[in-house]
């Protein structure tokens, strides 16, 4: 969640930063509106508690000079009963204003570049050159027909479209995929979870997934509970509402979880292969650090993802995200693309985002700085998506007749 205070002492400054997240007039409006209305509650709501304060300390003055105190009983009562509206009215007006802040986006980080759309994204640098093919390389439907790997058809029979089931030599490489992605982020100082697939509303909330995305969500019926969108949700929700040592920062996970999305808003998109699925595995990375390290570790991060594609061999590049193409959570975000020969283009394999101190204000991560409890930050990304791989090595290790190398880096695996 934004810093409320912030934004409510420097409306206008805060408002131009989101305004660069398309945060629309009307909802900053809304923002002032609440915002005043919150304070005339708190004001009248102090002045009748001082009132009241006042009154009742001529009790004890009353009893000492044997004055009647029948008339300041009933004056302390009507006081009283006069709060209860006023304590309502500044519970309702906080309660509306956090309902709506829940929906404001993060604030982007002052060098984030501006743009509207992923055309509008930074390229920082290209890592390795992509293959150059004698023959017209397939896309990996076609390759997945060739070498019986994706039976799309009974993947939609078992649940429905955008659903698949990897065979043999597929389901075998995506099994390395895992473990070469968690043995690598280990080797890097991440330490390795396994964590619930499921998780409920207040850790959803936590980390930005709800309210915002609630129909992206695959919601389980008459429980509490949600099929995790990413491994994200369980490990930094693992220190929700939690007071960290500052030596133990900063904290750096990884875990392997399947994802489960419904696109809600991809229609169309990907119908195709398995780039876009309502079920995908993914090895992610999180990190809880403290603001000092925050941009160390972010960077630590995007290099381990592309030195997990560079050791694959596939070339992709590092770009940086635009504010119209920035998460809801994040406060800054680069993508690695990695190079589809099929497809002649390159597509996200991996997303790393700082959310700064967004998620842990919402899920009150904190850590103890001498007396005072500080909001930590919080960071994200995969290395890699497992399916989006299996794609890329496909797509690249193809040869002429259909059939597709392994890359050395996973032979020890298989």
């Amino acid at each position: 969640m934004i810093d409320l205070k912030y934004l409510q002492s420097n409306f206008d400054e805060a408002s131009q930063k989101l305004r660069r997240k398309s945060v629309d007039v009307q909802t900053l409006k809304k923002l002032q509106v609440l915002f005043a209305e919150l304070k005339k509650a708190n004001q009248e709501l102090e002045t009748a508690q001082a009132e009241q304060n006042s009154m009742s300390k001529l009790f004890g003055q009353y009893k000492r000079e044997g004055r009647d105190i029948v008339e300041l009983k009933a004056k302390v009562d009507a006081n009283k009963a006069a709060m209860i509206p006023l304590q309502e009215s500044a519970r309702e007006a906080e309660a509306t204003l956090y309902e709506l802040a829940l929906g404001i986006p993060n604030f982007p980080d002052d060098s984030v570049p501006e743009g509207a759309y992923e055309e509008d994204n930074v390229e920082l640098r290209k890592v390795l050159e992509p293959i150059s093919f004698d023959f017209k390389p397939l896309e990996h439907w076609d390759l997945a027909e060739r070498n019986g790997w994706i039976d799309f058809e009974r993947g939609v029979k078992l649940a429905k479209s955008r659903f698949s089931i990897l065979k043999g030599e597929a389901s075998r490489l995506e099994r390395a995929l895992i473990n070469f992605f968690l043995d690598t982020n280990r080797d890097k100082g991440f330490t390795e979870y396994s964590v619930p697939f499921l998780n409920n509303t207040a850790m959803m909330l936590s980390t930005g997934q709800l309210p915002k995305f609630q129909n992206d969500q695959f919601k389980i019926c008459d429980e509490d509970l949600y099929l995790i969108p990413t491994a994200e949700v369980p490990l930094t929700n693992m220190y929700n509402n939690e007071i960290l040592p500052e030596s133990e920062l900063p904290l750096l996970m990884t875990g392997y979880t399947p994802c489960f999305r419904k696109e809600a808003g991809s229609a169309g998109r990907d119908t195709r292969g398995i780039i876009r699925q309502h079920q995908f595995n993914k090895v992610e990375m999180v990190a809880i650090t403290h603001p000092d390290r925050s941009d160390e570790v972010f960077d630590l991060m995007v290099a381990n993802a592309s030195d997990i594609l560079t050791a694959l061999g596939l070339p992709h590049r590092v770009v940086e995200l635009c504010t119209g193409d920035l998460g809801f959570s994040a406060a800054k975000t680069t993508d690695l693309e990695v190079w589809l020969p099929g497809q002649g283009k390159y597509r996200e394999i991996s997303s790393i985002s700082n959310t700064r101190d967004f998620q842990a204000r919402r899920a009150k991560i904190r850590y103890k700085d001498g007396k005072k409890n500080k909001l930590v930050h919080t960071l994200n990304g995969s290395a890699l998506a497992v399916g989006r791989t299996i794609v890329a090595i496909m797509e690249n290790y193809q040869n002429e007749d259909g059939s597709i190398e392994i890359p050395e880096v996973l032979k020890k695996y298989m």
